[in-house]
């Protein structure tokens, strides 16, 4: 056997790599970034559910009131996938009123009646 025959066996002698196969070093971090992020998902979920607000990763709409009456009340808004949060107002507005469109009474079974200024009743649920 010639020596070059030799170092081409003893090359591997520690068995990390298989035989004709490189191993591109890039790979372990990439496939770090992906547990990275499987972690990082897996933490807003149990942070949601910790706020019991599940309905956020869900197509129901929702309604959140924070500080209820306070100045600082805040409003947020989750309508299909939009979320919005409303800037509350602690003043008032003053307008001019011009006219009547109509009335709306509540009925006892819950529903509502609208009435038009000038025309006839409309039943609503």
């Amino acid at each position: 056997m010639k020596i070059c025959e030799k170092m081409k066996y003893m090359k591997d002698v520690g068995g990390s790599r298989k035989r004709g196969q490189d191993e591109d070093p890039m790979s372990t971090v990439a496939n770090l970034f992906d547990v990275a992020m499987v972690f990082a998902l897996g933490l807003m979920v149990m942070l949601l559910m910790y706020l019991s607000i599940p309905e956020v990763l869900t197509q129901t709409d929702m309604t959140i009131v924070k500080n209820p009456g306070q100045p600082n009340m805040e409003v947020i808004v989750k309508s299909g996938e939009r979320i919005e949060k409303l800037d509350m107002m602690n003043e008032t507005v003053q307008t001019e009123i011009t006219g009547e469109m109509g009335r709306i009474y509540k009925t006892k079974g819950g529903g509502m009646v609208y009435v038009p200024a000038n025309g006839k009743p409309e039943i609503g649920q």
